[in-house]
């Protein structure tokens, strides 16, 4: 019952010391990391959102693989609280420093490595925190040179989101808009609020056209509360479970893609 979204017969604490001792093959046995987020999302979604997002991904997609024919993979604990401090204005968010999520990442890393594992890869589903993610992967690396480190982030999986929503919603429902919400429609809807769902598109404060962004490339730091008063970055009144479904049905897609590629994958040629 502690696994949750991930079959139980993948989830990593569910084996004893002798099983990881004696497990056959272990450097090609893939280890995955969740790491989600604790923080608000409006008024309508739950704060697990981004948590509960990379964990159906992660789920559904060992679900959808042949046992007899797939990987070995194994999913860690999942790694709920993350890097969050964008959001820390809001009631209820839980967020790490990077410091302390980057020693947490690199700790575990270092604890798969020493059990005899060489692939970890990291699922990311928060935008907050690619970045630190990827500099523990590169450390990871560096301090262990056959270990193979994988950091992904869940929205960097190729997807149709783009073509179920107005291109001004994809550019700026950055957060506990339309696509998120239409997600949780299908994973928690009992948690959703749509009653409470309200939309809140962010200030000008950088001209359309100039090179400036607020969600990726060339952009700023910012916090939340500078783009919303709501905690709502797009428009969630227009999510609906259909959308949701067919957006995840394509990231799962592209993730079991992913971990076929992982599996074959060799650094050491």
């Amino acid at each position: 019952m502690f696994h949750g979204l991930i079959p139980a017969d993948r989830y990593y604490a569910y084996l004893s010391f002798r099983d990881i001792e004696s497990m056959p093959n272990k450097e090609n046995v893939i280890i995955i990391q969740t790491v989600g987020a604790v923080e608000q999302h409006g008024p309508h979604l739950p704060l697990m959102t981004d948590a509960a997002i990379g964990l159906y991904i992660v789920g559904k997609t060992l679900e959808q693989l042949d046992h007899d024919k797939s990987p070995t993979i194994y999913v860690l604990p999942p790694q709920y609280s993350g890097y969050s401090v964008e959001h820390t204005s809001f009631c209820g968010t839980i967020s790490l420093s990077a410091s302390t999520l980057t020693n947490v990442l690199m700790d575990i890393g270092d604890s798969v490595y020493r059990a005899g594992f060489r692939k970890l890869l990291f699922f990311n589903s928060h935008g907050g925190q690619p970045q630190v993610t990827e500099i523990v992967a590169r450390d990871l690396r560096k301090r262990h040179s056959d270990l193979m480190l994988f950091s992904i982030f869940a929205w960097d999986l190729p997807n149709i989101a783009a073509t179920l929503v107005t291109p001004h919603e994809f550019k700026y429902g950055i957060h506990a808009g339309e696509i998120e919400t239409s997600l949780m429609l299908v994973i928690l809807k009992e948690y959703v609020k749509m009653n409470l769902a309200e939309k809140e598109y962010p200030p000008t404060l950088v001209p359309d056209g100039g090179l400036l962004r607020i969600d990726a490339g060339l952009t700023y730091a910012w916090m939340t509360k500078d783009l919303s008063q709501s905690g709502v970055i797009g428009d969630p009144t227009e999510a609906t479970s259909d959308k949701g479904e067919q957006i995840l049905a394509s990231l799962i897609a592209s993730f079991k893609k992913l971990l076929l590629e992982i599996d074959a994958f060799n650094s050491h040629v």
